[in-house]
């Protein structure tokens, strides 16, 4: 292995912060939860992810955002530094293969977002019907070329990004453009409580009906909050490498954490406050997103102004989330393998795009690789679940039980309380104790009921 470079880093506790809320708030929160929430009965659906966000999630993050700033370095240097049995570099592995399958599908969903703001320039959404936005989801994702050279350009936004480093590409960017995009949501929001649907909405978001959660929902909740908050896959582990030594790394996860998750939901009332509104079903799947905001924004006074800025945001939304993935790759061929910056991005960029071709033209009837069947599944459904429910809960379960049972817990004491400057004893607690004992069983129950294991096991018993 090379010695690195000087690395850089964060300049602030606030750039630190819109670095990792611009990694959890993308496509997760104004594509992914709709959909999958509305899959998934609700309500009943959205308090099990909670729970899952409270002892999975958070301990997960704090624990990652430690693994980066104690270390200084790229998921796989940081594993290998905190201990020195060779079996532990699984998670750095498993963290730089998760970041690789999540990124195949969703370059080409961010494709799908950029393309939008083209249409609406065209004026493809005037006069909007439901009819009419079915149709155009379905010509967006067919392809053959039209979808692949969309996702072409988002891999060239993020590779120039990347390519300009930390503080003159990912922190400016996340930290001029994140506030934006969360005015833009609270705009959508006050147009939604106008629709006659909105009642059905609140209904449908907060009112708990059990009958509709099934064992899959339990472990979709899980790893939709391990997707959504950019966990197992290295990504906060390199962002907590770039951290000040004065960042509060508790107060950073909270406020990540709540932020997250109220935009979710704030995007889930405008999303389903048009479904109801205009006799859709929440369970339309990938497309949800596509085929309600502009319904919404179609019916309000410079509708057409409003639904252009919207997808301009919904597009720097995939583009932070996709550069926090992009740059785990970047500081694993950098400081690992001693490549340049430049090198290291455009050598992925191809990677990314070569394989995240058969993801993008897998989605549509009658698309070029819909017919391919892996598992009873096709190829961009595959590559989520893997990502999703394998993956990423296998490299958080193994960051918990790094942290929890192989350092020392007076050094993660000492870290996270910013050398006994920040008094956080009685949370460290409160942390280690979840992290040690609560998380992993969480964890190991749920991958197991994710392989089928856990499923033939209680049907042997029974």
């Amino acid at each position: 292995m090379k010695k690195s470079k000087r690395r850089e880093g964060f300049s602030s506790g606030l750039a630190a912060f819109f670095a990792t809320l611009g990694s959890a708030v993308g496509l997760g929160n104004i594509w992914k939860f709709p959909y999958v929430v509305g899959d998934n009965g609700g309500a009943a659906f959205l308090l099990v992810y909670l729970i899952c966000i409270v002892f999975i999630g958070l301990p997960i993050m704090i624990s990652e955002f430690y693994v980066g700033r104690k270390t200084r370095k790229n998921v796989m240097g940081a594993v290998q530094e905190l201990s020195s049995k060779k079996g532990w570099s699984i998670i750095g592995i498993i963290g730089i293969l998760s970041a690789y399958f999540v990124m195949f599908f969703y370059s080409g969903v961010a494709g799908w977002v950029y393309s939008y703001v083209f249409k609406i320039l065209k004026g493809d959404f005037n006069r909007a019907t439901a009819e009419s936005v079915q149709q155009q989801f379905t010509n967006t994702t067919l392809g053959p070329t039209v979808p692949v050279i969309w996702q072409i350009i988002v891999i060239a936004v993020v590779s120039i990004i990347l390519i300009a480093g930390v503080k003159n590409g990912i922190e400016r960017i996340t930290k001029t453009l994140m506030p934006i995009l969360l005015i833009l949501i609270l705009i959508c929001d006050i147009r939604a409580l106008m629709l006659p649907g909105v009642k059905e909405s609140f209904t449908f978001l907060f009112k708990a009906d059990f009958t509709q959660l099934t064992s899959k929902g339990i472990l979709l909740a899980m790893g939709l909050a391990f997707f959504k908050l950019s966990l197992g896959m290295g990504t906060m582990v390199t962002y907590g490498s770039y951290f000040t030594k004065k960042d509060n790394m508790f107060g950073t996860a909270a406020k990540v954490a709540i932020s997250d998750t109220i935009v979710s939901l704030l995007v889930g009332i405008a999303v389903f406050s048009a479904v109801f509104s205009f006799n859709m079903v929440p369970s339309t799947g990938p497309g949800l997103l596509f085929m309600t905001i502009p319904l919404v924004f179609t019916k309000i006074p410079f509708g057409k102004v409003l639904l252009f800025a919207f997808f301009v945001l919904a597009s720097i939304a995939a583009t932070t989330a996709f550069i926090s993935m992009f740059e785990v790759l970047v500081a694993y061929y950098t400081e690992q393998k001693g490549m340049s910056r430049k090198k290291a991005v455009i050598l992925n960029a191809i990677v990314i795009a070569a394989i995240g071709v058969f993801s993008t033209l897998s989605v549509s009837e009658g698309a070029v690789f819909e017919q391919i069947k892996i598992f009873g599944m096709g190829i961009f459904d595959l590559f989520d679940y893997i990502s999703s429910n394998i993956l990423l809960p296998l490299g958080g379960l193994g960051t918990g039980l790094l942290v929890g049972y192989v350092v020392p817990k007076e050094d993660i004491k000492k870290e996270l309380s910013n050398n006994g400057k920040l008094k956080v004893e009685k949370i460290v607690d409160i942390y280690y104790f979840i992290l040690k004992y609560v998380t992993p069983i969480f964890l190991i129950i749920i991958f197991l009921s994710s392989l089928g294991v856990l499923q033939k096991v209680i049907k042997l018993i029974s």
